[in-house]
């Protein structure tokens, strides 16, 4: 099929001076122009957009992706290949970023004492005060922010590094546990929401369950804790929550 440039536009997302751009500098020329001189895109030049799209994602510059499509050295599926371990990479860069995120916003003002290379080792490029006046408008009025705020105070690097360390084991624990096809309610899943309850009373406040059930329903609620899981693993904020929600049921 042949298709206008209007129309691959369109489609793909892009601006028709966008493509007027790659076909002038030769990244994408349309297979094809009609006796006025309009542009015709084929099957093959969409096949090729899309990997143009694809590698403008990762950060590629434009003379660099036209030197990789042009290697007839690599074939399309070289290419699909070479896109997933580069996304899988930026995943697990993303993955730390969001743990540092979660570990700011559970510890809600976070009146630590750490130099700023310390700050940087354990929270990476996230500012663990980011959410410190939300959090004081939120739960300010209540025992469990009081206590959270009298813990972390007396925390030092290390102890901050080994509360990393146990979120990430329990993490990786959990999404095995969720890939393995159990249900939610099962054994094994409420054992580690059991755990998960426990990380958040052992380092910042007596977490109890009615507590617990509210996190749960707050990380489906809230975007950004939402975001948080389904970047460790996508599905995982619904089936965390209803783990704890069954974990709970089964100890009242």
């Amino acid at each position: 099929m042949a298709y206008t440039v209007g129309q691959v536009a369109k489609a793909a997302g892009v601006t028709v001076r966008t493509l007027h751009h790659y076909d002038e500098i030769s990244l994408l020329s349309p297979s094809g122009r009609t006796a006025a001189g309009y542009r015709r895109y084929d099957d093959a030049d969409l096949e090729r957009l899309q990997l143009i799209r694809y590698y403008r994602e990762l950060g590629f510059p434009l003379e660099e992706i036209a030197a990789i499509l042009d290697d007839p050295r690599v074939d399309p599926a070289a290419h699909l290949r070479r896109q997933h371990e580069l996304l899988t990479g930026r995943i697990g860069k993303l993955q730390e970023m969001v743990a540092a995120i979660e570990l700011a916003m559970e510890a809600r003002r976070m009146n630590i004492n750490l130099t700023p290379e310390e700050r940087f080792e354990v929270f990476g490029d996230v500012d663990p005060d980011q959410y410190a006046d939300e959090a004081e408008r939120r739960w300010g009025g209540s025992e469990a922010y009081r206590e959270s705020n009298r813990r972390v105070a007396r925390y030092g690097k290390d102890d901050w590094l080994r509360n990393k360390a146990e979120n990430e084991d329990w993490g990786r624990r959990f999404v095995a546990v969720m890939d393995s096809g159990v249900p939610a309610d099962s054994a094994e899943a409420m054992a580690l929401a059991e755990e998960h309850r426990q990380l958040i009373s052992r380092w910042f406040y007596d977490c109890s369950y009615e507590i617990h059930t509210g996190l749960a329903d707050m990380y489906l609620a809230d975007e950004r804790f939402t975001a948080h899981y389904e970047a460790i693993h996508p599905g995982l904020t619904a089936y965390l929550a209803e783990a704890i929600h069954a974990n709970a049921i089964s100890r009242a």
